[in-house]
């Protein structure tokens, strides 16, 4: 039952939050699915009640990683929550896979460099038939804004206002994906 229960809450709050995501477009005079999108993923460490656990060697993080698709508005169209240890590029082709139905109009992904690599490419465009372009740093030692990356930094920036977010506090990672859903419809309602 409480299965059951978890899966209908989790199919309405996404249901609610892509129906936002739906106004948000419209009213920007856009189309209800994005052609464009840029992936990231973001480290957080666990609290000592959180059951799943990663360590994640780059960030030097033990915990949950979260992956998201956001547009050019930074509103997101695909979210998935793993341990830490899930590669960035695994990480998003199991995004990608999940989310095809919100993903079906887009053209091309934007990704830093942690997501090169050919085989992701073709991944990918094998999936969805979408083209994967990766945004380098040309300059190691200076501050350089990468274009339209920013974007969703900026995302993860409206999810650290919350709370809740600084840190999985949570036991399952149906439940984390569950608050980050919360968060991001707070965002929502907010913008209105």
């Amino acid at each position: 039952m409480a299965k059951f229960l978890f899966r209908f809450i989790r199919v309405r709050l996404l249901h609610r939050s892509k129906k936002l995501v739906t106004m948000l477009r419209n009213e920007e005079l856009r189309k209800d699915k994005t052609s464009f999108g840029i992936v990231d993923a973001q480290s957080v460490q666990n609290a000592d009640t959180a059951e799943a656990k990663g360590y994640d060697a780059g960030k030097k993080v033990s915990g949950i990683k979260r992956h998201i698709v956001v547009d050019t508005q930074g509103l997101p169209h695909a979210l998935l929550v793993t341990t830490a240890n899930v590669t960035d590029r695994n990480g998003a082709i199991e995004m990608i896979t999940l989310n095809l139905d919100n993903l079906s109009s887009v053209r091309k992904f934007l990704v830093d460099g942690g997501y090169s690599g050919e085989n992701f490419a073709n991944t990918v465009n094998d999936i969805c038939g979408a083209e994967v372009e990766v945004v380098k740093r040309n300059e190691l030692h200076t501050f350089v804004v990468l274009p339209q990356s920013w974007v969703v930094e900026r995302s993860f920036g409206w999810l650290d206002k919350a709370r809740r977010l600084w840190k999985n506090c949570d036991r399952t990672l149906h439940n984390s994906l569950q608050i980050l859903i919360f968060a991001f419809i707070a965002i929502f309602i907010k913008r209105f």
